[in-house]
């Protein structure tokens, strides 16, 4: 029997990415999603956490007026004990719970009193009811698809930056930045672990000024230089893919210089600081290639000759994007992370696509996982 786990907040930062992680690597697992309107229903919290065997807790509020904060946060977590105890009541029993707390809990200050509380309530009623409580202490979390100017700096700084806006700090302050996809990953080993008690998570130290340089020059880079930067270290990787979400889709399309002498034509498919990996195809026409997504790479494709359609969609959203691409007009269209695509030819002839991926595939480890992009 495979194991059920509800994720409160799914529609969160943390919440979204934990579902994504599941997605990708715990396929077989039964996933149930609670959003703010599932907590202002008392029956519908509780038919929320009947039967489930475990509950990664990331709904809250971190941002608006401190006596909100403070109390939400608490209230929170005082509705979501009431439903699991509800739901022992009618026969079943209490789940384990992650709560995604932060190094900030216990500061005296709106956030860190009302996460604080909000543990310690969370902690003393899995001891009561005998189910297992770990306390996750998080750093300062980043991610693809992180609202600006509500859950980090990174946010904040990746969206000014997509957008052209200037960018400002206001306190340089000390960072300790962890990608939301190691918290997933980390709230699913304390569930399969069935961890219990407070657990610290450590992140990569940097100023807020550092950030701000980093973000910069990868932005002048790839934004304005059409380079790719050199991604060979993990967390500059997750920085980069954060900050390229924010230009998507609205820039998903890049047209390089062609240059054209009495030899024919020439350009530039992919100019990076670091690596990678070229390939060509050849599709036949009405063939479709892809349907799966990518957890960290970065891929590019470049159609050479013929006619194409390129469609991704968000995971978890229906809406999808539909980009048409000629080998008349080559554009270089990049792939944003967590997003299904494929790619199919429209033409009458054959289709030659040339693909990029910043590491050489390896098929232990190729980061490629099969999602219909029409659901």
């Amino acid at each position: 029997m495979s194991l059920s786990i509800g994720i409160t907040g799914a529609d969160g930062l943390i919440g979204w990415h934990v579902r994504a992680f599941l997605r990708t690597f715990r396929p077989q697992v039964d996933v149930r999603l609670a959003t703010r309107p599932t907590f202002e229903n008392a029956d519908t919290l509780a038919q929320f956490t009947h039967g489930l065997d475990a509950i990664v807790h990331c709904a809250g509020v971190n941002r608006g007026k401190d006596s909100k904060v403070e109390t939400v946060n608490i209230e929170l977590a005082h509705k979501l004990v009431q439903a699991c105890e509800s739901a022992m009541r009618d026969g079943g029993h209490y789940p384990d719970v992650v709560y995604t707390n932060s190094t900030h809990a216990g500061s005296n200050t709106a956030y860190g009193r009302g996460k604080q509380d909000a543990a310690v309530l969370l902690l003393e009623a899995s001891a009561r009811n005998g189910g297992r409580c770990a306390n996750l202490i998080l750093p300062h979390v980043f991610g693809e698809f992180g609202k600006p100017f509500y859950n980090s700096v990174v946010s904040t700084f990746c969206h000014q930056l997509a957008v052209g806006e200037i960018t400002r700090i206001n306190v340089d302050g000390d960072l300790e930045l962890v990608h939301a996809q190691t918290v997933a990953a980390r709230c699913i080993a304390a569930v399969e672990g069935r961890e219990k008690g407070d657990l610290r998570m450590g992140g990569s130290p940097l100023k807020v000024s550092e950030l701000h340089e980093k973000l910069k020059a990868m932005a002048e880079s790839y934004f304005s230089r059409n380079i790719v930067p050199d991604l060979r270290d993990r967390h500059d990787q997750a920085l980069f893919n954060t900050l390229r979400s924010y230009r998507f889709p609205e820039h998903a399309r890049s047209t390089p210089v062609l240059h054209r002498d009495d030899r024919g034509t020439l350009f530039e498919a992919v100019k990076s600081d670091n690596g990678g990996q070229a390939f060509l195809s050849t599709t036949h026409p009405g063939v479709t290639r892809g349907n799966h997504f990518h957890s960290y790479k970065f891929e590019r494709f470049l159609v050479c000759k013929g006619e194409a359609e390129i469609r991704l969609r968000r995971l978890f959203s229906d809406q999808i994007h539909s980009l048409n691409v000629s080998g008349d007009s080559p554009q270089c269209i990049d792939i944003p992370t967590f997003y299904t695509h494929d790619i199919s030819n429209t033409g009458a002839g054959e289709l030659v696509t040339l693909f990029w991926a910043n590491e050489i595939f390896e098929p232990d480890r190729s980061d490629t996982f099969s999602e219909m992009v029409l659901p």
